[in-house]
């Protein structure tokens, strides 16, 4: 157990931690920038439900005053929830500023993963990852995200690289860095709000217990880095692709006009996209979030078999 001096592991964590019980790392951005209150609330308190019954320990994970938290307690999911955009989003460059100030911060993949492997969880579950923006070729706008995923030892259970991205360049990148991407059931890359996006996975590998072992044999072997597992959205909330493609183009376009760009571009586009698809594609954003919990919880519980 790291005794990181900023760090603080709810007591239920911590405790299901130093026994070896399975915990799953959930994300604050999605509470703060990814779904407006009390939705966002809701869903953050549903998908530590998700865990629960699936046999695993939530650890939601954010800062708040400057301290990393492992765990919050559900009025701290609320004072995020209800503060919102006003909660800075923090990714890995931003964590010593907001840490010496004292101040709050919603936690990205990237972040999520790093406050997850200094406490000792292993497996982490969200919504879709970063990855490299359309136009990075230009605009070098690539997330911090796939860098963490190279570096630090976590297992993210997404569904797929945010549909707004650039999926093929970011396959790409995620090989250059050594990433294993793993298809959950499906031997295609999950686009997010679609099931398909025309490229291809490293690995297929149909069961909790398969993940849990390809992660435990990584960790056994000294590797450094995580793994990803892409698990598609369940078929009844997947959208049409060409509504939700010609959703993203026009959000795309728009941002490009408005000259958005840095860390205000996914919370943009996602809400833009929500507005035009007449909110269909939150509630597809939900259910998918749901279903990476769901499928990240009982990987956690057959990764602690394997140490026991």
């Amino acid at each position: 157990m790291n005794m990181n001096k900023y760090l603080d592991v709810a007591p239920e964590v911590a405790e299901a931690l130093a026994a070896g019980k399975p915990v799953v790392a959930l994300e604050s951005t999605i509470i703060s920038h990814g779904m407006p209150y009390p939705k966002n609330v809701e869903t953050a308190l549903n998908v530590e439900k998700v865990i629960r019954e699936n046999g695993a320990v939530p650890a939601t994970i954010a800062i708040i005053g400057g301290r990393l938290k492992a765990g919050l307690s559900e009025a701290e999911i609320e004072y995020l929830g209800k503060t919102g955009q006003d909660v800075t989003k923090v990714s890995r460059r931003d964590l010593p500023v907001i840490v010496s100030k004292k101040m709050d911060g919603a936690t990205t993949v990237a972040t999520t993963m790093i406050i997850a492997a200094m406490a000792g969880i292993k497996v982490f579950a969200t919504g879709g990852i970063g990855g490299v923006h359309r136009g990075a070729e230009k605009t070098m706008d690539i997330s911090a995200d796939l860098e963490e995923l190279s570096m630090t030892p976590v297992m993210v259970v997404c569904a797929g690289a945010k549909a707004i991205l650039d999926l093929g360049l970011t396959l790409e990148y995620l090989e250059t860095k050594g990433v294993p991407v793993i298809g959950y059931g499906t031997e295609e890359l999950p686009a997010f709000y679609s099931r398909k996006s025309g490229f291809g996975v490293d690995y297929r590998l149909d069961t909790p217990k398969e993940l849990a072992a390809a992660f435990h044999a990584k960790l056994e072997l000294g590797m450094q880095g995580g793994m990803l597992v892409t698990n598609p959205i369940p078929e009844q909330y997947a959208m049409p692709e060409d509504v939700i493609n010609k959703a993203i183009d026009q959000a795309v376009a728009e941002s490009v006009e408005q000259g958005i760009h840095g860390k205000a571009t996914t919370p943009f586009l996602l809400a833009r996209v929500a507005e035009l698809t007449g909110g269909d594609s939150l509630e597809s954003n939900i259910q998918l979030v749901y279903n990476n919990a769901r499928i990240a919880a009982q990987t956690a519980v057959e990764l602690s078999n394997m140490n026991a």
